[in-house]
Formats: C-alpha cells, structure tokens, sequence
C-alpha cells in the first residue's frame, strides 16, 4: 500500500472493552469498566484522547458486557475528533479472538490494539515508530516495572527483538512486562482462528515466534497501571487530578482535587490527595475527603472520613462514618458512625443503620 509508511493517519486503532469488571463490583454491575468516571471522564476518554493526540482517527471498539453504552455515550466519535465503530461479541472471545473479531471493519495495513483496561502514558507515535523502522511483524509495548513478579514478562534481545513470553515467576529474568498495547501488521490479525476464543498473550504470541515472526519490543518508563481493582482504580484516578498520569482529556491545572460543577462543598471540608467530587455530589463541613472518588449525586455527611475509596452514583455516607480502603455501590446508605475498612464492598441500595457497623468500640 501507498500509504503504510509509519503515518498515523495510515493505522487503525482497536480497543478492547469486552470485559465485565469482575473485580470492581458492585460498581461495575450498573456500568462496564471502561465507562466508570475517573478523574470525572469516562475511564475510556482518556485513551481516546491519547489516539486522537496521536493523530489516528479510525477506532473500532470491540465490546461484549453492557455493550450499548458505548455507543449511546460515544456516538459516532466525532465529538472527539475521531470516527468510531463499533463491534460486538456474542461470547467471550479473549484478547486474541477480541482482535480477529474486529477484522472485517479495520482498513489500514497497521493496526494499533490496546486493552481497554490500562491508564497509560506512553508515546504512540514513538511506538508505531519503533514497528515500521524494526520491520516487525507484531511489536508489543514493554513497560519496566519495580515488582514483575505479580505479571508474565517478556525478554528482548539487544535489537529489542522479542525472545520469549514467560509466565509469572518468583524470579523474573527481566523487568518488563507486556503493557497491554499491540502493533499488528493486518495480515497477522488474519491469522488468528476466527469464531473461537483465544488469547493474544497465552497462544497468539508464543506460536508466532515459535514460527520465526520478528516481534518487536517497545521499551519505556513511561506511565502505566492496571486498573483492574478497587485500589489501582482510586490510585489512578488521583494520579490523573495530581498531574502524575497524562491525560489530554483533561485540560488545565492539576491539583489535590477536582470538584465537578453543581458539587457542593460546604467550608472546612477538607479535600486531598487526588479526590475527585462529582457532578451534583455533596460534602458536609469537617469531612476528610482523601483519595476519595465521588461520583455524581452522592452525600458526604459533616465530619465523616473517606480515604482510598469509591462512592457510587447518589450514594450516602452518613456523619462521622469512617470508610477506608473500600467500594460502596450506587445508592447505598451508610450509616452515621459506621466503619467500613480493608477492602468493604456495600452492593447497590443497601442500608446501613447509624452504628451499624464497626470495627472498634463505640466512642
């Protein structure tokens, strides 16, 4: 093709958003993952703002939970400067049957994939760049990280060549781990078994560098973080408010917090570490908001403490209540003087007398 130099405009860009966020319930039973705000955006905008920043403008969602609410939210894309299509999943495919599923919409010869479910910070330019002056077939974006042992990793050679994909392991060979973001040449999306489930990190990959395929790696520093659980979720939401994590979606000054128009705030509230207020959400006098995120509608009585937590859509923590490390479901009461710590989960309308539960004697 005339035009598979290394352009952005010449690649495609695919997103997967197929999965059910199992493991931030209750909040992802009304929502799917992607769709939760963080840093007040749908999680998924600030992806799209980097593609977008990046200069590519054809993006194809490949979806399978709640799949409806992408489109009704997303349109067509244009608000955002791109051209959005849709796919949808009958059955749960995996990341690589994901990838193939999508085939029949995609256009270019290099095609961009990212997991839906990753805050990252990398340059996209400069890893579509690495793909075309390595003549790679597939090159994975490669992230350094302090502790690889909770991740598979993958080696590279001093070309940067892919050498081998390995399971997680006590005693890593290496640093870097796969960030969950692909370049493809198109004809290896071809490749992969249609009308199947498969994984791109489990089969997809091992057999083609078992085949002789060049893999490249794309190696950086750069930001990155699963947002998989509850606790990667309320770090990488404050991250974004504190200007830790880039983001293009989010214009202008970052700061300890971000207090959505129509919140209200009363005085002596105080709000840090990343905390983010939602739209029409409340918080009473002497409340301690720390790395809290709270979405629209809900209540934060006078003196109450959330730290490190989720407060689902018109949710209510009652006065003097104290939760810690936790997710409290949309429409969910609790209590004055409750105590919520270490990893509580109050599913959707639940209510929760005064004092109805704690984890030290009453004072």
């Amino acid at each position: 093709m005339a035009n598979s130099g290394n352009t952005a405009g010449s690649t495609d860009a695919v997103i997967l958003v197929g999965g059910q966020g199992t493991r931030l319930r209750p909040l992802t039973l009304s929502a799917p993952k992607p769709m939760l705000p963080t840093a007040g955006l749908p999680f998924l905008q600030h992806l799209l703002a980097r593609i977008a920043d990046a200069g590519i403008t054809h993006v194809v969602l490949g979806t399978s939970y709640k799949a409806e609410v992408f489109e009704e939210h997303f349109g067509d894309g244009s608000d955002l400067g791109l051209e959005l299509e849709y796919v949808t999943e009958d059955e749960a495919l995996g990341t690589g049957g994901g990838i193939r599923n999508v085939l029949p919409k995609l256009r270019a010869d290099t095609v961009l994939v990212f997991n839906g479910d990753v805050l990252g910070g990398t340059d996209l330019g400069g890893v579509l760049e690495t793909h075309h002056t390595s003549g790679a077939d597939v090159t994975l974006h490669l992230v350094r990280v302090s502790d690889p042992r909770a991740f598979g990793c993958v080696p590279t050679d001093a070309n940067g060549r892919v050498t081998a994909f390995l399971e997680k392991t006590q005693d890593p060979p290496t640093d870097q781990i796969n960030a969950g973001c692909y370049v493809f040449r198109r004809e290896y999306i071809e490749k992969i078994p249609a009308g199947r489930p498969v994984s791109v990190e489990r089969e997809t990959f091992p057999s083609l560098l078992a085949e002789g395929a060049h893999i490249q790696g794309h190696v950086d520093v750069s930001y990155w973080r699963d947002m998989g659980t509850p606790e990667d979720f309320v770090r990488g939401s404050a991250d974004l408010v504190r200007g830790i994590a880039p983001s293009p979606a989010l214009p202008g000054q970052r700061g300890e917090s971000l207090v959505h128009p129509g919140a209200g705030v009363a005085p002596g509230a105080l709000l840090i570490g990343g905390t983010v207020v939602g739209r029409g959400a409340e918080v009473g006098a002497g409340a301690r908001l720390d790395g809290a995120i709270l979405f629209d509608g809900a209540r934060v009585e006078a003196g109450a403490t959330v730290e490190r937590s989720i407060i689902g859509f018109g949710a209510r923590i009652g006065p003097r209540a104290l939760v810690r490390d936790a997710v409290i479901g949309d429409g969910a009461n609790v209590g004055a003087r409750c105590e919520l710590l270490r990893g509580a989960r109050i599913w959707p309308g639940v209510d929760i007398p005064d004092g109805g539960i704690r984890f030290s004697t009453d004072v």
